[in-house]
C-alpha cells in the first residue's frame, strides 16, 4: 500500500484533512498537560505536532512503519521519542503511557486487534486508548471513490477496511477489553479552492487511491479526472469529512 512516500507529497494529501481533525481526535481523547502520549501510526507528525501542544515534547512518543515519515517527525520534533515500527509490536514497556492514540491508521493495520492490544499494553491502568477512522461513505476520500465507481463499479475501496463502519471502533475496544467505551463522530470541512488542488494529490501514489489511480493508464486517468471535474465543478470544492471515533479506559 502506498505509505513508501516523501512526507510532503503525503501532507498534500492527506495532511489536509488530518490537520483540523487533529485538535478534535485528540479533545475527544481528553489529552492534557503533563501526560505520557503515544502517537501510533503517526505519519509525518500531524497529530504528533498537536500533541507537543498540549502537553510537553519529552512526553510524546510517536511511531510509524514509513521510514520517510519517521524522518520527517524527527527533524521537525527533536525532542519528541521518535521509532519506525508497526502498531501490532510497540517498543515500549507495559503501562507506559496515560493516553495512547492510533489517527487514521487503525483500518491500515495489518492486525487491528493485534494493534490495539499492543496500545493498551502500554497505557497504564486508568488511561485512555483512543482511535478514529473515517467514515466509508461520507470519510475524506469519499468523493474520490464515487467518482472511481461511476467508471469501475467493482472497484475495491476503503468500504470494508476496519473502522470504517459506525460501531467499528467500538466494538474492537471492548472485544479487548477496555472499558467506559465511548463512540463519537468527528466533522470537519475543508475547502479546496480549485479543482486541480483537490486533485493533483491523488496522483502522488498515496494510500489506497493513490494505488487506485497509479493503477491507470493514461487514458485511464484522464477519464477519471473529467468524471470528477464533472461531478465536483472546478472549485471551490468544500468536503465535508466524517471520522468514526472511540476512546476507552484501560482496566
Amino acid at each position: 500500500m502506498g505509505f513508501d512516500v516523501a512526507a510532503e507529497r503525503y501532507a498534500r494529501f492527506m495532511g489536509r484533512y488530518a490537520e483540523p481533525l487533529a485538535p478534535h481526535f485528540a479533545d475527544f481523547a481528553r489529552v492534557s498537560m503533563g501526560q505520557r502520549v503515544l502517537d501510533v501510526g503517526c505519519g509525518p507528525g500531524t497529530l504528533t505536532r498537536h500533541l507537543v501542544t498540549l502537553t510537553e515534547a519529552h512526553l510524546v512518543a510517536a511511531i510509524d512503519p514509513s521510514p520517510p515519515f519517521m524522518e520527517s517527525v524527527a527533524r521537525q520534533l527533536a525532542r519528541v521519542d521518535v521509532h519506525t515500527g508497526v502498531a501490532e509490536a510497540l517498543p515500549f514497556a507495559d503501562n507506559w503511557f496515560d493516553v495512547s492514540l492510533a489517527q487514521l491508521v487503525v483500518h491500515f493495520m495489518t492486525d487491528p486487534e493485534a494493534g490495539i492490544r499492543e496500545m493498551v499494553r502500554v497505557t497504564r491502568p486508568g488511561g485512555t486508548v483512543a482511535a478514529c477512522v473515517w467514515d466509508a461513505d461520507t470519510g475524506a476520500v469519499a468523493p474520490f471513490w464515487a467518482c472511481v465507481h461511476e467508471i469501475d463499479p467493482e472497484a475495491e475501496d476503503e468500504a470494508l477496511l476496519a473502522g470504517t463502519r459506525m460501531g467499528d471502533l467500538e466494538q474492537m475496544f471492548r472485544k479487548v477489553g477496555l472499558r467506559n467505551v465511548e463512540p463519537s463522530g468527528l466533522v470537519i470541512r475543508v475547502t479546496h479552492p480549485t479543482f486541480e488542488e483537490w486533485w493533483n494529490p491523488y496522483t502522488f501514489g498515496v494510500g489506497p487511491a493513490g494505488d487506485y489511480v497509479s493503477s491507470l493508464d493514461d487514458a485511464g486517468r484522464t477519464a477519471l479526472e473529467e468524471v470528477a471535474r464533472r461531478r465536483l465543478g472546478n472549485g471551490p470544492i468544500t468536503v465535508t469529512a466524517t471520522a468514526w471515533a472511540a476512546r476507552g479506559t484501560v482496566a
